[in-house]
């Protein structure tokens, strides 16, 4: 048996039909597109177009709600705290905060604040001022000897 002599089973393969190539080809002129009309032309994507009733999409009742005012805060992980710390790119023994975070790169802008959370590992005795933190990273770097306080504790 050679490459050439390979074959698929019979009818496991079908042409693809080949639209407006003539008229003995069952689907010559216009291509089964009908005559005229805006679905006869090219360029035209009529999605969620239901002839003038009312989509389904308008028809399904709107839920939730966007707070305009939200805060967004820019996350930062003990474990990456601690790896930048190892990498001699943060200071343990001074205080790290949100300025110290952007000026080392682990935090790119600090949008409205920094918040501080529990993943990873820590070592390192930190004493750590943000803008906000969730309970298990406040435990986490008591437990390593450190201290972490937030901006909302202070208000």
């Amino acid at each position: 048996m050679k490459l050439h002599e390979l074959s698929d089973n019979e009818g496991a393969t079908k042409k693809r039909m080949r639209v407006g190539r003539g008229p003995g080809s069952g689907k010559g002129k216009t291509a089964g597109r009908g005559i005229k009309g805006q679905k006869s032309r090219s360029g035209v994507a009529i999605n969620g177009y239901e002839g003038g009733q009312m989509p389904l999409y308008m028809r399904l009742p709107k839920r939730g709600f966007n707070k305009p005012n939200r805060k967004k805060y820019a996350v930062v992980n003990l474990g990456l705290i601690q790896k930048f710390i190892d990498a001699k790119k943060l200071d343990a023994k001074g205080e790290i905060n949100e300025d110290t975070l952007v000026e080392a790169g682990l935090v790119r802008r600090k949008l409205d604040g920094v918040r501080v959370l529990a993943k990873g590992e820590l070592t390192s005795k930190l004493t750590l001022n943000v803008t906000g933190a969730s309970k298990s990273a406040v435990e986490t770097v008591e437990k390593a000897g450190g201290k972490l306080t937030t901006a909302a504790a202070a208000e």
